[in-house]
């Protein structure tokens, strides 16, 4: 309950930085240009909200639905579809009256602040805490492959040296170079001798819909760094401590931590001993195990095993660093995004339960830099999802924009409203589709 409730805090207090200073992206160049704003708002208010106060022509508020936030700006076919307002005469401060490049950039100020605001955030992230990678050349017990890689023929304790010609630097790559850059040709360095596993040219599909992890992860041993105090966790009942190494369960071997995670979930609700050692001592300890399949216990992080590389940036030094985080993040989306329209892809599309889920699980030492680096991706995709041509987006005002600049003449208001009613329609269903997949993946986990 815990985790669920700091991930969730996590989650809106992410998304009312960036829908807030999104909203004012389009606020401040509106009164910069003497164009009424009606509505200020953070989050939805269908019917009521929890709070609200007037200032000047401006109502500022916070709705009850905590998914995103408008500004309603008067004289503009936006989602309130507002049409009795439409069909009045123009006035001079209405959105309708201003010239075609005051309302562009008007439109395009939300997704300006958000590509800005990733930008600061990768700059400072830098500045502050620098950036730390581990090199696969430094995971000494290689990695653990997923079920469908083993198909593939990967073994636990391969190296992976190179994808093609690209040299595989951290586990980040491997993905990125398989899924979203199609590179099939694997070098590894097994049991010290070199080879080459060759994936199927058509195993994106397949990798996509029944991969629900990652493709690899850091073998390494598990060495019990605290044992939850909590009567609810069975290894506070038992006589486990803090550096005990657990290298079996029942008979088992289970040299590594992947192979313990695998063994251990067989035993939901039941008792094992596991095979333990403590200083120059090996021992049988029982302990129950919940119906997660766990026991209770923190193991030792990756820094414990193994040599992280940090670069440390001065601050001028971060702000093209930054930059170029913020570049690699949006082309990596970019090159995520069309794999939406694949038959598997479409399957993966989350909701906020999936957003929520990549935020920090505790308020721990790293929590404030893990969360400013997902709150600087959300902002990266906020501003790339609302540059899409999509009636109801901004991208979809700026495609009108730009046909009335090009063609000199507007859209017709009928046309407008039309589709502003599909866009609505398409964004909800979307929205509805994830929302779905997120709950039918939380009962089947």
């Amino acid at each position: 309950m815990e985790e669920f409730f700091v991930k969730a805090i996590s989650l809106i207090l992410s998304l009312s930085i960036l829908v807030l200073l999104h909203e004012a992206g389009h606020f401040i160049p509106a009164r910069l240009f003497k164009t009424k704003v009606e509505k200020f708002y953070l989050f939805f208010d269908p019917w009521f909200s929890l709070f609200k106060y007037k200032k000047g022509d401006t109502e500022y508020g916070i709705g009850w639905i905590p998914l995103g936030g408008y500004v309603k700006i008067a004289g503009m076919i936006d989602e309130s579809m507002d049409k009795e307002a439409m069909k009045q005469p123009a006035q001079p401060w209405e959105f309708r009256s201003k010239p075609a490049w005051q309302r562009l950039i008007i439109m395009i100020g939300g997704v300006t602040v958000n590509a800005l605001l990733a930008w600061a955030i990768y700059s400072m992230s830098l500045f502050t805490w620098g950036k730390e990678v581990l090199p696969l050349e430094n995971t000494k017990y290689g990695l653990a492959a997923d079920s469908l890689m083993y198909q593939y023929g990967f073994k636990d304790g391969d190296v992976i040296t190179a994808i093609d010609t690209v040299k595989a630097y951290d586990l980040k790559s491997i993905s990125e170079e398989i899924l979203l850059n199609e590179r099939r040709t694997i070098h590894i360095s097994r049991n010290g001798k070199d080879t080459i596993i060759q994936l199927p040219e058509d195993c994106q599909d397949e990798i996509l819909d029944k991969l629900d992890g990652p493709l690899f992860s850091i073998r390494m041993p598990f060495i019990i760094d605290s044992v939850i105090q909590d009567t609810s966790a069975p290894a506070f009942a038992s006589t486990l401590k803090k550096g005990d190494q657990v290298i079996g369960v029942n008979t088992v071997a289970t040299p590594y931590f992947q192979d313990y995670s695998k063994e251990i979930a067989k035993f939901a609700h039941k008792k094992v001993q596991l095979k333990t050692i403590r200083g120059k001592d090996t021992l049988m300890i029982p302990c129950g195990v919940d119906a997660d399949g766990r026991i209770g216990t923190y193991s030792k992080g990756l820094d414990h095993y193994f040599t992280f590389t940090k670069k440390e940036y001065g601050f001028f030094e971060a702000i093209p660093a930054g930059l170029g985080e913020a570049t690699d993040r949006l082309s990596g989306y970019v090159k995520q995004f069309k794999l939406i329209f694949s038959k598997a892809g479409i399957k993966k599309v989350g909701g906020p339960l999936s957003m929520g889920s990549l935020f920090p699980s505790s308020f721990g030492e790293h929590y404030w830099e893990h969360f400013w680096a997902m709150t600087a991706l959300l902002s990266v995709i906020l501003a790339f999802m609302n540059l899409l041509p999509i009636p109801a987006l901004d991208g979809g005002h700026v495609m009108f924009l730009l046909y009335e600049m090009i063609f000199r003449r507007k859209p017709g208001e009928k046309f407008m409203e039309y589709a502003q009613m599909t866009g609505m329609v398409l964004l909800l269903g979307l929205m509805a589709y994830a929302l779905f997949n997120d709950v039918l993946r939380f009962i089947i986990n």
